[in-house]
Parts: C-alpha cells; sequence; structure tokens
C-alpha cells in the first residue's frame, strides 16, 4: 500500500512538471520561500515490532521546531481561481528526554533522540478568492515525509506518504511581489525498520501543524 502512495505521489509531481511546462504561457506563475514555527502534536499509537509480535508503547513527545521551505505553482488563466503548486519544507521536531514505556513495562529516561522531516507535497489543489490586494486561499495535497532518526551511535532513514493541508492569506504588495501567511497540517504514519539491524520496526502516527511566513514572486 506504502509502495503504491509513493509511487502516485511521483506521478503526481511528474503531471504536474508536464503542466507547468505547458501552461506557462496561459498561467499566473509563482515561486516563493517560506519559514515558520512547527507545532507537533505527540508521536501517537506507537508500535514495536520484531519477529512478527507486536507491542504498543506510550505516546512520545516532540520539540516544537523552526522550518523552512519553498513553493513553485501556478492558477489557470481560464479558472483563476484555482491552481496547482509543489512545495518542500524541512522541521527538525526532534523526541524530548522522556520515560519510554512498551506494554506496560518502563524502560526508564531515554535521552532525546534527532528527528528530521523533510516534506515533499508533489501536487497541491489550490482554491483562492481576489479580493482586490488581498487573496484567502486553501489547498490539499499528498505529502511524502522523508524522516530521519539520529543519536550517537544510531541512524535509521524511512520514506512514507500522508496528508498535507493549507490554509492561508496572501497580500499583494505589487502585481509581482506578495507576503503571505499560512498555517499548515501534517499527517503520516511513519514507520522505521530494522532498527540498528537488529529486526526491530518501529511505527507511530505523526501529526504537526506549521505556522508560515513567506514572499512570493508572480509572473
Amino acid at each position: 500500500m506504502k509502495d503504491g502512495l509513493a509511487k502516485l505521489a511521483a506521478i503526481c509531481g511528474a503531471v504536474l512538471a508536464v503542466f507547468v511546462l505547458k501552461s506557462q504561457v496561459h498561467a499566473e506563475m509563482y515561486v516563493a520561500g517560506q519559514v515558520g514555527y512547527t507545532i507537533p502534536y505527540d508521536l501517537t499509537n506507537p508500535e514495536w515490532s520484531m519477529g512478527g509480535a507486536s507491542l504498543r508503547g506510550n505516546d512520545l513527545s516532540l520539540h516544537d521546531s523552526v522550518m523552512y521551505g519553498a513553493k513553485l505553482g501556478y492558477y489557470f488563466d481560464s479558472l483563476k481561481w484555482l491552481g496547482v503548486e509543489t512545495e518542500v519544507f524541512n522541521a527538525t521536531p526532534h523526541l524530548k528526554q522522556q520515560e519510554w514505556v512498551v506494554s506496560g513495562v518502563s524502560l526508564g529516561t531515554i535521552p532525546g533522540v534527532n528527528l528530521r522531516v523533510l516534506t515533499w507535497a508533489p501536487v497541491n489543489i489550490v482554491v483562492r478568492y481576489q479580493m482586490g490586494s488581498l487573496e484567502p486561499y486553501a489547498g490539499v495535497g499528498l505529502g511524502v515525509f522523508f524522516t530521519r532518526l539520529s543519536a550517537d551511535s544510531f541512524s535509521s532513514s524511512s520514506t512514507d506518504v500522508g496528508l498535507n493541508t493549507q490554509l492561508g492569506l496572501r497580500y499583494r504588495i505589487t502585481p509581482n511581489v506578495a507576503v503571505f501567511g499560512e498555517w499548515k497540517f501534517n499527517h503520516a504514519d511513519i514507520s522505521h525498520t530494522n532498527l540498528q539491524g537488529t529486526g526491530l520496526d518501529v511505527s507511530a502516527d505523526y501529526n504537526v501543524h506549521h505556522l508560515v511566513f513567506g514572499v512570493g514572486y508572480h509572473f
């Protein structure tokens, strides 16, 4: 299932690239940079698996984080309220030092673990409402989450597919230059397998809010 979603995300990205190349003359293109603040929920429903046996763990707290990234998209000339975009952004909501419990048994207080999440949304479907210089907008699409867990002598990487959403307000300073504020929400079931070559797998639900500010240029 996960492989199928990953392939779908890649196909969506390829489709977007084709549309962008073919529609540059007929569309309002834009590029934008974005920075913001990431506010994660706990990693919920952790499941630890080995040799066919699975055990539930306690929810794991994450740190808030700075995020940064970029967007590329366009609005159709014939349907000025409708657009598509691709975006990518990075955040580091590291796991806090905390008590870990598996199947009701405490493993003690475990030092913090580094977590880096690079999110790529191959295609967001975006709608907007133009009110002169103001443009409220909303979007939704697939998110591809490249995660990396690491500590002093340990690292693990994974790629998972989930949900990317956004709700924002854009202000045109000039016809070409705009600033925007945006709220994003991401969801994914993140899985890491064969940790440190032990055959131990772990999965958990990743849910996070991003509060974002950005500057864009519209062609």
